[in-house]
């Protein structure tokens, strides 16, 4: 099957093909590992395997922006490698996965990208990108980012506001950072949440004696994260660079995305499926292991209103992407930080299940129809990487990335039947409308009924491309018309105050043979601040001798109206 996969015939009959702006019925023809016809009636040759979509719904196979496999993260090795992370993304409906490259601060990122390399393209099982991130910064750091963009397919940038001390950028550095991506054209995702108060929340918790995984979410409060949010897009409306901000988990961090897309700043943001779907009251589970399987940053929140309120907003467009975040840990990892929250990894499984929770709490929930499903977990994404219409989209032309999905069956989620790895699902016994029946990548039918059939190492790395229109368009044309230039004036001609800094001393006019008296402290003459009186000088001493002795004495002489009048005689 892998061998000849790329060559095969699929003519997918009578479904109803769904992309993010409509609806159609249309049959859909592909082979060479491209959609070649989209219609009806249509014109194929023999040979082709038939797969009946009666009912279904043909979709473009999902796009997961943000996973991670095979690295280690807080001192914990990640439970899914490439192989087992893609081949649970493609029995869950998603076709294309964008993983992470987090190098060690001061390394290489170039050493970093290529040890990935040669780890993931003999494993995976699906077409794959990466995001690296900048975990510190310098000169090497700008030139090893335009090295891969130029040369190695890399065209997004991962940054931290949190995580003192291994991930963070100070403001500065991000500053930089983010004008680096302007002019090598990159997308710069960024983690927004306040990295120092963070530190001091959680010391505040330990040192009131909350050691369990309720400290993240009394460590890490929502405040937190709109904050950064609003620095994050400030900072990079200065850099004159779009931005593209990360686990969005509040809502007032929601509220923050939507006011500055109003006023026009390009924000472009992503959530997870945990945050959209569970809150943080699990963080209070009286089980211990329960409650550290949902910690990860920033954490779920307390509100019970804040699933449905980032549903919304996914709905609205104004959060545009949902990932998985895909970081599964072991129960037994977890447990590292049983005495200490700060010590638990951040991270939690979900590349599996993105594609059914999120229709079933999305669509069957009434937050979204099918098109916006689809641009949540597949064309925005596509749009924002400058994959678009090669991926997200069924058109001619567009890579085979297809699902046949059944709206109306139904699964239950339980982890003793999951692939992706970890021994803990968060959506334990969810009951989900939406399954994947068929799952068609590149032209290779490597799902079909829940049966996998795909070799590992058959996925290929996706060069990504800059400069992407979704994100750039906007902000080159503003850049022409809203170019800062100064005013065209004559020169100043006239005559320019000399600056003195030194302090200048009056002699007091005496009386020929009068000394004036000295000062406390030394010094034969009386400072004076030229133009004023000093205050901190008084003409009156118990010495004696006075100041003022030298000036004759004047007569008494009696008040007759004093100002305000004469006073009562009762007085």
């Amino acid at each position: 099957m892998a061998g000849g996969a790329g060559s095969m015939r699929i003519l997918i009959k009578g479904g109803k093909v769904v992309n993010d702006d409509f609806t159609q019925e249309a049959d859909v023809y592909i082979e060479n590992g491209v959609i070649q016809q989209v219609g009806k009636e249509l014109m194929i040759p023999g040979g082709a395997k038939v797969i009946d979509a009666s009912g279904k719904l043909v979709m473009p196979g999902g796009i997961d922006a943000s996973v991670h496999l095979q690295e280690n993260f807080m001192k914990a090795a990640i439970q899914d490698d490439f192989y087992s992370g893609t081949k649970a993304a493609l029995l869950g409906g998603t076709t294309m996965v964008i993983g992470h490259v987090l190098p060690e601060r001061d390394s290489s990122l170039l050493d970093a990208y290529e040890r990935c390399r040669s780890l993931a393209d003999t494993k995976a099982c699906c077409d794959y990108a990466l995001h690296m991130g900048v975990t510190w910064w310098g000169v090497k750091v700008r030139n090893e980012m335009e090295s891969l963009v130029r040369e190695r397919g890399v065209n997004s940038f991962q940054m931290f506001m949190a995580y003192k001390d291994t991930l963070m950028l100070r403001d500065n550095e991000l500053f930089q950072a983010l004008q680096t991506c302007k002019d090598i054209g990159a997308i710069p995702r960024i983690h927004a949440e306040n990295g120092e108060l963070v530190v001091e929340g959680a010391k505040e918790a330990l040192d009131l004696g909350i050691s369990g995984p309720e400290g993240i979410e009394i460590s890490r409060p929502e405040e937190l994260e709109a904050e950064a949010t609003h620095r994050a897009i400030t900072i990079a409306n200065r850099a004159h660079c779009p931005v593209y901000l990360v686990n969005v988990s509040s809502m007032t961090a929601g509220d923050v995305i939507a006011a500055a897309k109003m006023q026009g700043k390009v924000v472009h943001a992503e959530t997870t499926v945990a945050h959209a779907v569970l809150n943080g009251m699990h963080y209070y589970h009286q089980d211990w292991a329960h409650a550290a399987a949902h910690v990860m940053a920033p954490p779920l929140r307390l509100d019970p209103n804040t699933p449905n309120y980032l549903m919304g907003l996914l709905g609205s467009d104004t959060v545009n992407v949902v990932a998985s975040d895909h970081r599964p840990f072991s129960t037994k990892q977890k447990a590292m930080g049983r005495d200490d929250f700060t010590k638990i990894p951040h991270g939690v499984a979900g590349v599996q299940d993105r594609m059914s929770v999120m229709w079933e709490r999305g669509v069957v929930g009434g937050k979204m129809d099918e098109n916006r499903f689809v641009a949540v977990t597949s064309s925005n994404a596509a749009k924002i990487y400058n994959l678009y219409p090669r991926k997200g989209r069924i058109i001619p032309g567009a890579d085979a990335d297809v699902i046949v999905w059944d709206p109306d069956a139904t699964k239950t989620i339980s982890v003793s039947s999951q692939v992706q790895g970890g021994d803990f699902n968060l959506y334990e016994n969810l009951r989900c409308h939406g399954v994947p029946l068929v799952t068609i990548s590149r032209g290779r039918l490597v799902c079909e009924n829940g049966v996998f059939m795909c070799a590992e190492g058959s996925g290929k790395f996706y060069p990504m491309r800059t400069f992407p229109d979704f994100l750039y368009k906007k902000m080159v044309q503003r850049e022409k018309c809203q170019t800062v230039r100064g005013v065209d004036r004559a020169p100043y001609s006239g005559d320019v105050a000399a600056v003195s800094n030194s302090t200048k001393k009056v002699e007091l006019c005496l009386p020929d043979g009068d000394e004036p008296p000295a000062r406390q402290g030394g010094g034969g003459g009386v400072t004076r601040h030229g133009g004023m009186r000093d205050l901190h000088e008084s003409s009156f001493s118990l010495s004696g001798a006075q100041v003022d002795d030298h000036l004759p004495k004047r007569s008494s002489a009696r008040i007759l109206a004093p100002p305000g009048g004469r006073s009562s005689g009762i007085w």
